[in-house]
């Protein structure tokens, strides 16, 4: 029997929250393994997690437009379903896994299944008749990366206790049951009549990051977009080796931590962003913004009590609003006919910085924390992280300030804001 529309929406929104709280869910641990796995202290086996990281983002990023024309000419359903099962397989190799490299396999593996994303994407806009539809049904992606980032982390610290081992079972059993349902349930959302022939040239990922080399007008906002995702990386690609060698934090309040991370974000980009943004316009917003992104960093930076990450998480995540704002702004500058670029060419630095983030952040705090370095300074990459969205202040001071500002939120695609992660 297969799912009606409205059931087949409901099951994309659980494959992308089973895809996000996937990678929540082995947050908490992920340091420890690594740790133990190359038998060295936790600091050192931050460079390591950021080769998982960049690995899986590369993949990624290699792979979405390939999987994405995949689904192109052998429909949806096949491919949705073959991710889900390779996730599921690769989180049990992660399981079992005895020795690092093969960790790093399952990374790369999940970046290939991980890319399902663009698929579940094509799939709502495959059901969804209209305009006023489509935008509702989208809504789901923000509303998955919510949820997940909060479920995710907050599961895999109780998981934890069995363990850090466990959440990775959790995962791969999430991903499986939700494939089993998926087989017997989930119709089929492209018509074979609509389909057509794999074309690599349309599947090569470097293609959108061209749209902006032909749109100079918005080359320094996208710079300014880029840098205030690289600056996010500090906190996403390294909180767990931080806090657990500055404050001897357990899996356990790692995961308690990134799920207060994941409500705070959703608030902000739920409820705040609508209220501040109207009153305030999309420039003054934009400042304020990566103003508090500023603040909240540079505090983790220099905090010497576990207690202060939890009080500064309060000014960096209201650092959200400055996100639709400035992909609001962004967006204004290209016509109608030419958002669907656009948003891919945005999604494309993000994966950039998803790539290069890590191996900045977690490689000047595994330094700064050796002895090597000429002094000792764990908070080192938050600092870069606050440098970064200062640089993204004073560009987006020195183009908007010349123009008229337009209090508008763009709904055309949601992305994650810059305190959450694409995985």
């Amino acid at each position: 029997m297969a799912l009606s529309k409205k059931s087949a929406i409901s099951f994309i929104f659980i494959t992308l929250l089973i895809d996000c709280m996937g990678w929540g869910l082995i947050i908490p641990v992920i340091a420890d393994l690594v740790a133990e796995l190359k038998h060295i202290p936790i600091n050192q086996a931050s460079t390591y997690g950021a080769y998982l990281l960049s690995a899986f983002a590369v993949v990624q990023f290699l792979c979405a437009p390939i999987i994405g024309n995949l689904s192109d000419k052998y429909g949806r359903r096949p491919i949705l379903l073959l991710s889900l099962f390779g996730f599921g397989v690769d989180y049990i190799i992660q399981a079992i896994s005895p020795t690092y490299a093969l960790l790093f396999f399952g990374r790369v593996v999940a970046g290939v299944t991980g890319a399902s994303f663009t698929t579940a994407s094509a799939y709502i806009a495959d059901v969804s008749p209209d305009a006023t539809s489509r935008a509702k049904n989208f809504g789901i992606i923000g509303a998955a990366f919510g949820l997940g980032f909060v479920l995710g982390p907050a599961l895999g610290a109780l998981l934890s206790h069995w363990g850090i081992r466990a959440p990775f079972y959790a995962a791969a059993v999430l991903c499986l049951l939700n494939c089993i349902y998926g087989y017997f349930f989930l119709p089929e959302s492209l018509p074979k009549e609509n389909r057509r022939a794999f074309d690599w040239k349309r599947a090569n990922p470097f293609g959108s990051l061209k749209f902006l080399t032909r749109h100079p007008q918005i080359g320094s906002l996208a710079l300014c977009f880029f840098l205030v995702y690289l600056g996010a990386q500090a906190v996403q690609s390294n909180w767990n080796f931080f806090t657990i060698y500055r404050f001897h934090w357990s899996d356990k309040m790692v995961g308690i931590s990134l799920a207060v991370v994941g409500v705070l974000v959703g608030l902000v980009q739920g409820g705040l962003t609508r209220l501040v943004v109207p009153r305030l316009g999309n420039n003054k917003s934009i400042y304020l913004g990566l103003g508090l992104y500023v603040l909240g960093l540079a505090l983790f930076a220099f905090a010497t009590k576990g207690w202060m990450m939890f009080a500064f998480l309060i000014p960096y995540c209201l650092g959200g609003i400055c996100g639709p704002s400035l992909q609001s702004v962004i967006s204004g500058e290209v016509p109608a006919n030419q958002q669907g670029e656009l948003q891919g060419s945005l999604t494309s630095l993000m994966s950039l910085t998803t790539i290069i983030g890590p191996l900045i952040m977690n490689g000047s705090f595994a330094f700064f924390t050796s002895a090597k370095a000429p002094f000792i300074f764990p908070g080192v990459h938050f600092l870069i992280g606050a440098i970064c969205m200062l640089l993204g202040v004073i560009i987006a001071y020195r183009v908007l300030s010349k123009r008229p500002d337009k209090a508008t939120l763009s709904s055309d695609v949601i992305l994650p804001a810059a305190g959450e992660s694409l995985e």
